[in-house]
């Protein structure tokens, strides 16, 4: 049985990068342990769900992991920096090194073989998942664990973004070029796995988060694929995406 530690950010981000690979990984007998960083409080979402959000989100994640087939749930209850990492007392104001000697102590008690976390860019540059990549870094370099890092081809992504911004259904201030740099350079990526066979259990960890499908004036991508017709889910979602980070000390 191999032990695999996945950590995220922010509720609702392992269903979107790593939840087919977490329910594989749990269907074939290995143990899977989630640590998720913050709170969410600063997650989009609609005026009804804002009071009390982080007691929300905290009861959609632990739902996700049970549909997942996780084994454990770590909360480091951090606070939600927000998109833009200036909320008050925020992870983004961290020492990293903090973050890094609590998951390095998650993945000693786990024994962890693999440990994931996320890519250089912090996939879409989200303050929180920069910090989240420099402290599992440095978390993976104190432990045996295999490190991999969660993410998503590039190319792709940053076209998308730039047709969904000349269709103008994206915000007025949205930038597309910000997705330039996004995410990992296909070339790069060393690791591709298939979870097509466990898409069901995927879509129903995006649902379990609710409270990020709706925003009151605003389209949100969670909510989105989570609706997608079967065809389109599984062609959009049926792959996840991993680069393998050397060892090193």
């Amino acid at each position: 049985m191999t032990t695999l530690v996945f950590c995220h950010a922010h509720p609702d981000d392992e269903a979107l990068l790593t939840a087919g690979t977490m329910a594989r990984a749990a269907a074939e007998g290995h143990r899977v342990v989630l640590i998720v960083a913050t709170d969410g409080a600063a997650g989009l979402t609609s005026a009804r769900l804002r009071d009390g959000l982080a007691d929300v989100r905290r009861a959609e994640v632990e739902q996700s992991a049970r549909l997942l087939g996780t084994a454990r749930v770590v909360h480091l209850g951090y606070t939600d920096s927000g998109l833009r990492g200036d909320a008050a007392g925020g992870m983004a104001g961290v020492p990293v090194e903090e973050v890094s000697a609590r998951i390095a102590e998650v993945a000693a008690e786990e024994g962890a073989d693999v440990l994931v976390g996320y890519d250089a860019a912090g996939g879409y540059g989200h303050a929180d998942h920069r910090v989240l990549h420099r402290a599992t870094r440095r978390a993976a370099a104190r432990t045996r664990a295999r490190l991999f890092e969660a993410t998503l081809p590039r190319e792709p992504i940053a076209s998308a973004v730039r047709l969904a911004s000349l269709a103008r259904v994206t915000p007025a201030d949205f930038d597309p070029g910000e997705f330039a740099q996004a995410w990992t350079p296909r070339r790069e990526i060393t690791h591709r796995v298939d979870v097509r066979a466990y898409l069901p259990a995927k879509r129903a960890s995006l649902r379990a988060h609710a409270s990020q499908a709706e925003a009151d004036g605003a389209t949100r991508t969670l909510g989105v694929l989570a609706g997608l017709p079967a065809p389109a889910f599984g062609w959009l979602l049926g792959t996840e995406y991993y680069l393998r980070v050397p060892h090193h000390r």
